[in-house]
């Protein structure tokens, strides 16, 4: 299954990736999540809407609040989709250990 070129898009950020980071820990609130950022609000308002329009994030309004909830499923299609490219350097690895191991001999 390809992966939705919006999901590479928004984990090309740092920030997002951190917020996503963040979410692992359980859902947040924006504020909660602005106050773990040196940046504008209006600039983590854009993040968590890339976030958001990419499947990664869901918003949950509760009173004024807006809650943030991380999304597992389009990363393990990222995950799916690198394997084998982690195979290939596994197995690269495994060549330079075995050749660094001849030259021990």
């Amino acid at each position: 299954m390809p992966v939705n070129d919006d999901v590479f898009a928004a984990l090309a950020n740092p920030a997002r990736r951190e917020v996503l980071r963040l979410l692992l820990e359980g859902p947040m609130a924006a504020g909660d999540l602005a106050e773990r950022f040196d940046m504008r609000r209006p600039s983590l308002s854009e993040h968590l809407r890339v976030l958001r329009e990419a499947g990664l994030v869901t918003e949950q309004r509760v009173g004024r609040n807006r809650l943030y909830s991380l999304q597992a499923a389009p990363l393990e299609e990222v995950t799916t989709w690198l394997h084998p490219f982690e195979r290939f350097w596994r197995s690269k690895l495994t060549n330079l250990r075995d050749l660094l191991d001849e030259e021990d001999l």
